[in-house]
């Protein structure tokens, strides 16, 4: 049984329903699928991710950063070599430095690697056109947002971007967003329906919203399944869409809209 190292500097600040400070295995109860979100750059959240699979011992990991190709290539040989980065070609497909997600790999063992992202072909073919790359209606991507809904995501996309992106653009951004949460849950999906739980998914805090990320997509495929979702944020709100969170401080990092000045 291997024992989980959390990090427990956030013991600074009160702690509210539904933030924790550090996990223990009464948090996962019945969960079938744990999705644990993430900044991507933020090393302390990939150590928190790989505490929660050394706690959970799963019988899969989802990772939203590979395809099914690159996960076929993660063996027992080779998760455990230095060069397991490079073989991925992960920061050549735009990710943070490897070693941030090292913990995660050497913290699998036995578990099942997944990759849930789409495959070159399928994600081009859904920059033209989201349904017909993903036509597993379960999912219900076909289902168009409600206006208030549409509205919020148009104006998130564009904050999230410096109001940089045309305003014509925005309805493809939020559609794209949502093909993504479909495919990651479908992934998610697969693994739990092929392995058993408990199942882990690692991406984005974006995908894991339970509001309208993945769980949105896993209740509407399959609403007996237990979805968990963590956020870890860097600012306190009120009512966060997930399940469970935890507070970090922001990490140093350059100002994302500086070059839009």
């Amino acid at each position: 049984m291997r024992v989980a190292t959390f990090i427990t500097f956030l013991t600074v600040f009160p702690v509210y329903a539904g933030e924790i400070v550090a996990f223990s295995t009464s948090d996962f109860d019945g969960a079938d699928i744990v999705i644990v979100g993430e900044i991507h750059d933020d090393p302390t959240h990939h150590q928190v991710q790989a505490d929660i699979i050394a706690l959970l011992d799963p019988t899969a990991i989802v990772f939203e950063m590979l395809t099914s190709d690159q996960a076929m290539q993660i063996t027992s040989d080779t998760i455990k070599s230095p060069d397991l980065g490079d073989l991925l070609e992960w920061e050549a497909n735009g990710w943070p430095d490897f070693d941030m997600y090292a913990p995660i790999f050497a913290a699998a063992e036995d578990a099942k690697i997944i990759g849930a992202a789409p495959s070159p072909e399928m994600a081009a073919q859904a920059r033209e056109d989201i349904l017909a790359a993903f036509t597993d209606q379960r999912f219900g991507l076909h289902i168009p947002l409600d206006e208030d809904e549409q509205g919020t995501r148009e104006q998130g996309m564009q904050d999230g971007h410096c109001g940089a992106l045309p305003v014509g653009m925005l309805p493809w951004f939020v559609d794209q967003q949502r093909f993504s949460d479909a495919v990651f849950a479908r992934a998610a999906l697969e693994a739990y329906e092929t392995f058993g739980g408990p199942v882990v998914v690692i991406t984005g805090n974006g995908h894991a919203r339970t509001d309208w990320g993945m769980p949105v997509y896993l209740n509407a495929a399959s609403p007996d399944t237990h979805v968990l979702s963590i956020g870890q944020i860097t600012t306190r709100l009120d009512t966060p869409p997930y399940d469970l969170w935890r507070v970090t401080p922001p990490i140093d990092r350059p100002d994302p809209c500086a070059a839009f000045e």
